[in-house]
């Protein structure tokens, strides 16, 4: 294992597990989702969130106050403006992570396997793929 890299040491008695289950569900959202990956560029408001994820600002608003409970995403006022940022790195990752799950269950070797696109390309291209059901 490269020196520097992280180890899970939780094991199934961690009292993290149901937090964790929580976690899931509230990611378990094609739009929620979507808002991630838009939001891995930076801050966005929810006008701009909406555009990037093809939903109205209402129901985006809905899915960030979610998000915000979770504390998966944080705000900055700027004037009458809110806009929005993921907290951390972990959110990014774990939905990167789903996403490349699920390319398992499409391909018997996925493409970021095969080396014909990068990561970050499909992360990019996932990001860039709006509609969905919310």
């Amino acid at each position: 294992m490269a020196e520097g890299k992280k180890v899970c040491t939780f094991g199934p008695e961690s009292q993290y597990v149901e937090m964790a289950v929580e976690v899931f569900a509230l990611l378990a959202d094609s739009t929620r989702v979507r808002i991630i990956l838009a939001l891995r560029a930076g801050e966005m408001s929810v006008g701009e969130l909406a555009e990037a994820v093809g939903k109205s600002p209402t129901a985006v608003s809905q899915h960030l106050a979610k998000l915000r409970w979770g504390r998966i995403v944080s705000t900055r006022q700027e004037g009458t403006r809110v806009f929005y940022r993921l907290v951390d790195e972990h959110a990014r990752r774990l939905v990167a992570h789903a996403v490349y799950q699920a390319e398992h269950a499409l391909y018997e070797t996925p493409a970021h396997h095969r080396g014909e696109a990068a990561v970050e390309d499909l992360e990019e291209t996932l990001a860039e793929t709006p509609g969905g059901a919310s």
